[in-house]
């Protein structure tokens, strides 16, 4: 039987460094965007859904930028639907993908109007079938604004898992597979903000800052050819 990883050691160090990385406050040294967004609107389950949505594959400046815009606009679901096609564009550019997205936005808020009165659900497969909404989505939207026990997997934990030899996965859906089973429930929540932070600073795709990493004594560093 494989060791398991020090999760109590990992955990501990991440969060310490994460603590002292914040009070630095700098432009990079802070939350995800959805995070954020998700605090600013006190877990308002359309805040962080659509936060959510604008937040894949877009910067996090970004995303906060087009999500309080159109928040402003649209703080419900059917608000989003009385706002004319242009200037929804407008409210959600530059995000990437922004029509598709701007389009998915209102597919969803006719569902919810439809078959949850307005609200959304708090549910993983009713979040699932929910047009653009993937894994990642629906677990964010679960933990952020429902506080509900979920793990959010995105190319940075994903990552991260595989370089320090937690897990073995080819995918983030799988890495979320192996994890349920093997990260002890009480991390899950917080697993995805340590790990996105640490990833934008310091376990970088290319030539991560390995000298200054905080868990280096539990990274393999598979793959990892030049680091820092």
């Amino acid at each position: 039987m494989e060791t398991q990883p020090d999760w109590k050691g990992i955990i501990g160090s991440l969060q310490k460094w994460r603590d002292t990385t914040l009070q630095e406050g700098s432009r990079d040294n802070r939350d995800p965007s959805v995070t954020t967004v998700a605090e600013k609107y006190k877990q308002d389950p359309w805040a962080v859904l659509a936060s959510t949505i604008l937040s894949l594959r877009t910067k996090d400046e970004v995303t906060l930028v087009c999500s309080r815009a159109l928040l402003e606009k649209a703080p419900t679901p059917q608000a989003i639907l009385s706002i004319p096609e242009e200037e929804l564009l407008k409210l959600v550019y530059p995000a990437g993908f922004y029509r598709t997205k701007a389009e998915n936005l209102r597919k969803i808020a006719r569902i919810l109007g439809e078959q949850y009165g307005g609200k959304v659900p708090a549910d993983m497969e009713a979040l699932l079938a929910l047009p653009g909404v993937g894994r990642k989505t629906a677990n964010l939207v679960l933990i952020e604004a429902f506080d509900m026990d979920g793990i959010c997997v995105d190319t940075h934990v994903h990552r991260i898992c595989n370089r320090s030899g937690w897990l073995s996965s080819r995918s983030p859906d799988e890495t979320e597979g192996i994890l349920r089973k093997i990260l002890p429930r009480k991390y899950w929540k917080g697993i995805n903000a340590l790990l996105v932070l640490y990833g934008q600073n310091l376990c970088r795709p290319i030539s991560p800052f390995c000298s200054r990493c905080v868990i280096r004594t539990h990274c393999r560093r598979i793959g990892v050819e030049k680091s820092r």
